[in-house]
């Protein structure tokens, strides 16, 4: 599933003048029906962004990349997603290791950047950037969420 940015746009515009109206200029707040609602948007392709990257350990002491993305065109509660990118450490295998460094340069890519062997893995040159980002559902401690499984550059768009 794709969505425009100016579909995007347009949701943004709605939600924003809901708030405004059931919130800012009430006296009572309210409940809004985004608030009631745990449907999750429809698997596949979403524009985005990556709002936020950096580095940092897991709990079991990896150290990986974390990036932060902001879904266009769905509802305030799901534009922002993680994914997540174990580099090195001492409880991770050598295939989720590499599985993972598979992924970013699949990143990379998506947001135009051409890794070269050698070249140091750096999150600031990915802030910013707009591609397309692949979600899932999946199932986390016991609630759904969306899970980020590949990526694509803007270019590669099918408007069909």
């Amino acid at each position: 599933m794709f969505h425009s940015i100016a579909a995007a746009v347009q949701l943004q515009a709605q939600q924003q003048a809901a708030y405004r109206r059931n919130t800012v200029n009430s006296e009572r707040p309210c409940f809004q029906p985004d608030d009631l609602s745990d449907e999750l948007p429809a698997p596949g392709y979403y524009q985005s962004s990556i709002s936020n990257a950096r580095f940092r350990r897991s709990a079991s002491g990896n150290r990986m990349l974390q990036v932060m993305l902001s879904l266009d065109g769905v509802r305030e509660a799901d534009q922002s997603v993680a994914d997540y990118f174990v580099l090195e450490g001492p409880r991770a295998s050598p295939f989720a290791i590499s599985l993972a460094r598979r992924r970013l340069v699949q990143l990379y890519r998506a947001c135009g950047r051409d890794p070269k062997e050698g070249e140091e893995i750096a999150a600031g040159c990915l802030l910013q950037a707009r591609l397309q980002v692949r979600v899932e559902h999946e199932e986390w401690r016991g609630q759904r969420r969306l899970r980020v499984v590949g990526y694509r550059a803007l270019e590669a768009l099918d408007l069909t």
